[in-house]
């Protein structure tokens, strides 16, 4: 099970985030009214897509036995017609075949947070009472 925090004050619009154990920070673009001192939300749901599809293919190329030097991952989010448009590009080092390299972008489509993100996913919201 995978678990975040996060918490924000009075600086507009810096928060503090503990993902599992490890600190971050986000922020909103000085155009936005932020100070710019992080990723925006946006921004680490792109980090998200990208890390989970690189640890992924690293992985299957590992079990495959597969020369995969290094899987670098781009990801940009836009609004397109009022909704969200993620759009990923892979680019592939090692002395992979066409096939190999087709398999992992075939891959690529299956990674967990990919089918999380394609199938959408239940938020539901409770309020603490206040101590």
């Amino acid at each position: 099970m995978a678990h975040a925090n996060a918490s924000i004050g009075t600086t507009n619009y810096s928060v503090a985030i503990m993902a599992g154990h490890y600190p971050l920070n986000a922020d909103e673009s000085v155009e936005l009214g932020g100070k710019d001192s992080g990723p925006s939300p946006f921004e680490l749901a792109c980090a998200a897509l990208c890390a989970c599809t690189a640890i992924t293919l690293r992985m299957y190329a590992q079990r495959k036995g597969w020369p995969l030097r290094a899987a670098h991952v781009d990801a940009d989010f836009k609004w397109q017609d009022k909704k969200g448009v993620l759009a990923r590009t892979l680019r592939f080092e090692g002395e992979l075949n066409d096939d190999q390299r087709a398999r992992l972008a075939d891959i690529a489509e299956r990674t967990p947070v990919t089918l999380i993100l394609k199938q959408g996913l239940t938020i539901t919201t409770t309020e603490m009472p206040h101590a």
